[in-house]
């Protein structure tokens, strides 16, 4: 049997004690290990959430924010559409009041096609009438003739027949007396019905091309600036300017709208002046305006002395130089009145030499005969007699005055030159080309004579030339032979003086053309 040593028991003893505390270390150091894990692990919790509130409170401020930004733009957006609607609203009245205006005027000529086809038929029952009374007394002339007198069959109705000529002739001219007069006396009342409906159908073409004016926008975004916050900009603009701007759908683009053409020119040179800036502000639309008003008064009378020295005028009051000015911004029909006043002014001239008149004298009245179109939205009557006012106050002479107030037969002239004057502004004003119509009416009438010639049989094509005033027509030669070509040239003609209305005279010429072609092989 073997035994152990003290030496080996206490060797063995030493090793046991060894790996004892050596696995009590070890369980110590992991168990140290664990809780600094377990107490790294909550700090980084509690981090986690510390920054988790954080986020969440910066993630609110910064949804806040975004949410009332949002809510002015919401606002802002809602606001411009209260103002579109606003202005179509306006626009839909305005159609309505027109519609009105047509309908009332519908039922005022229905009223008065009435009263003429009653008044027509009472006429008509009358002559049937008087008809049956004069058989019946031709019936008892006849009787009373074969009666008393001892005449042939035919000598008595000769008799009759003369007598009752005469009749026929008195009654025949109580008759006209009487329509001439029912005629003078619905005469003043069709020719103002007339005229009104004219003036209805012609007031918005003319009140669209006398008093607006387009400004182009670089973008629509520049319509906002222009309005400004809560439309201090636009207020501050109307109320420097005198000018109403509208600002509605129209792309890249605001119309100015007033009655006096200078204060809208003023108003358009600002508002460009402001965009190409870049700047709106109230400041800085008061300053703009205010500048360019200055201008606008010095290039008035850079207008103004330029026609003066253009028609050789002497000695005439600044005042009306510069309301001379005014007349380069007026238009009439499409004429631009100053360039008509000095072309009245040397046509005045030309006619006073023709006669050996005093030529100064014409001049003068000729350029200054539509003076009164410069300032007639400032002061009641017509231009004629406004002018011939302000005439008379700058200190013209009786004689020009005389010649402004009467080139329309307002008043009565006293001299030569008051004709001369009224001569001189028809010739200008009717000339070809002087003026022009609205494009629709003008294309209008030139569909109208073609249609009106290719209706006739043996038309082959035509065509209205030099702005309207010839209508060529080729004719089938086949159809139509050279004598009846100026037949035909007078029958087109009345068809077009019956039919359309037109200023000046309409040359018709018909072509009649033969070609005969042939191979040479």
């Amino acid at each position: 049997m073997l035994t152990l040593s003290n030496d080996t028991l206490l060797s063995a003893g030493i090793g046991i004690a060894i790996g004892f505390a050596i696995a009590l270390i070890i369980y110590f150091v992991r168990r140290n290990t664990t809780f600094k894990l377990i107490a790294n692990a909550k700090e980084i919790e509690e981090k986690a959430i510390v920054e988790a509130e954080t986020i969440k409170k910066q993630a609110a401020l910064e949804g806040r924010e975004k949410w009332f930004k949002q809510k002015a733009s919401m606002e802002d957006e809602i606001r411009d559409r209260q103002k579109e609607l606003r202005v179509q609203e306006k626009k839909y009245n305005d159609r309505l009041s027109t519609l009105d205006k047509r309908l009332d005027s519908l039922d005022k000529k229905e009223s008065n096609l009435s009263d003429q086809e009653r008044k027509l038929k009472n006429k008509e029952e009358e002559l049937k009438k008087r008809n049956s009374e004069v058989d019946a007394i031709v019936a008892k002339q006849q009787e009373r003739l074969a009666e008393i007198s001892g005449l042939t069959r035919e000598e008595a109705i000769q008799l009759m027949r003369d007598e009752l000529i005469s009749q026929a002739r008195q009654v025949a001219a109580n008759d006209a007396k009487q329509t001439i007069d029912q005629i003078k006396m619905d005469t003043q009342k069709k020719v103002s019905e007339i005229l009104s409906t004219a003036i209805q159908r012609m007031a918005v073409d003319h009140v669209s091309e006398t008093t607006v004016s387009v400004v182009s926008l670089p973008s629509d975004e520049m319509k906002g600036r222009i309005i400004g916050r809560e439309g201090r900009n636009i207020r501050t603009f109307e109320k420097a300017s005198g000018v109403d701007l509208i600002i509605d759908d129209t792309p890249e683009a605001v119309v100015l709208s007033c009655f006096d053409p200078v204060r809208r020119e003023i108003g358009k040179l600002a508002l460009e002046k402001l965009v190409a800036d870049g700047r709106i502000h109230p400041g800085r639309i008061e300053e703009v305006v205010a500048k360019t008003a200055k201008e606008m008064d010095e290039t008035l009378m850079k207008l103004g002395e330029k026609a003066v020295l253009e028609t050789n005028i002497h000695n005439i009051s600044p005042n009306l130089i510069k309301t001379l000015g005014k007349l380069h911004y007026r238009t009439s029909y499409g004429q631009n009145v100053l360039q008509h006043s000095i072309e009245a002014a040397w046509v005045c001239g030309i006619l006073a030499a023709e006669l050996g008149l005093d030529q100064e004298i014409a001049r003068r009245a000729g350029l200054l005969h539509d003076i009164g179109k410069a300032v007639d939205h400032e002061f009641d009557g017509t231009h004629a007699i406004i002018g011939a006012n302000l005439a008379r106050k700058n200190g013209e002479g009786k004689l020009i005055v005389n010649a402004i107030e009467a080139h329309h037969e307002e008043v009565e002239a006293i001299s030569v030159y008051a004709g001369l004057t009224q001569a001189s502004d028809a010739i200008s004003g009717a000339r070809p080309g002087a003026r022009r119509e609205m494009l629709e009416t003008y294309m209008q009438r030139l569909a109208k004579l073609e249609q009106i010639a290719n209706s006739v049989e043996g038309v082959n094509n035509s065509y209205a030339i030099q702005a309207g005033r010839e209508l060529r027509i080729i004719v089938e030669p086949t159809l139509v032979e050279d004598s009846q070509t100026a037949l035909l040239a007078s029958e087109i003609a009345a068809s077009i003086e019956r039919e359309v209305q037109y200023p000046g005279q309409i040359k018709v010429t018909v072509i009649r053309e033969t070609r005969q072609m042939a191979m040479a092989k």
